[in-house]
């Protein structure tokens, strides 16, 4: 059966990682450690898949840009004492598995920091699964679609080729600004409710569903 993508580029956190809950409550953390108002669990998870400096700033609107260094700073000092305690979503890497065995190009396009997605990648022994990576400390932060457009032409393949799969609108923005299709998924971060300006092929609910729906449809 022909493919109709020859490149399926993943978000990470709250796509293939469980990272949500950890992230939101180490946003809130630090902005209440440099003297912030608390963000609501919603206004923290809405800036997850952005570059961390945006992300902060975004979700810390009273917290003056002289404190954005600290800020950051902390988000880092909480999310270490906690990075081994998350996982991937049940099933992905038998998802990842079959997609790769059917000759797809698999490649990570995330807001985390070089650094971070390496070692999240040694964390859970990922690192022989992906062709190619982009990230926002490398690139450009989400919804900006460089990452997108550097991946696609290191191997030559054209948007309508391409397939982006996130958990946020940020993802989906992305895709539609580099001219690909997207997929997202529900069990993230924002609400799939919110992504229907970005037109989406689908939207999976679950691991288990975004397997199947690729392995079969692309």
């Amino acid at each position: 059966m022909s493919r109709p993508y020859d490149l399926i580029a993943f978000d990470w956190d709250g796509t293939l990682f469980d990272s949500t809950g950890i992230i939101v409550r180490c946003i809130q953390e630090a902005v209440v450690d440099v003297g912030g108002q608390r963000p609501s669990d919603e206004q923290a998870a809405y800036v997850i898949g952005m570059a961390l400096g945006p992300a902060l700033a975004h979700a810390a609107p009273d917290v003056p840009p002289a404190q954005y260094k600290a800020l950051g700073l902390r988000y880092r000092h909480h999310y270490a004492q906690h990075m081994h305690d998350i996982f991937l979503f049940d099933g992905v890497i038998p998802m990842l598995q079959d997609l790769k065995a059917q000759g797809v190009l698999l490649a990570v396009a995330t807001g985390k920091s070089r650094q971070g997605l390496n070692e999240a990648l040694g964390h859970v022994q990922l690192q022989g699964l992906f062709d190619d990576s982009r990230t926002a400390d490398e690139t450009a932060g989400k919804p900006d679609p460089l990452m997108l457009h550097e991946l696609m032409a290191s191997w030559g393949i054209p948007p309508e080729r391409t397939l982006m799969v996130g958990d946020t609108t940020h993802d989906l923005e992305m895709a539609c600004r580099a001219g690909c299709a997207s997929v997202g998924v529900s069990y993230g971060a924002h609400a799939h409710y919110t992504f229907d300006q970005w037109q989406p092929r689908w939207v999976a609910h679950s691991v288990a569903e975004l397997h199947e729906g690729l392995v079969n449809h692309g």
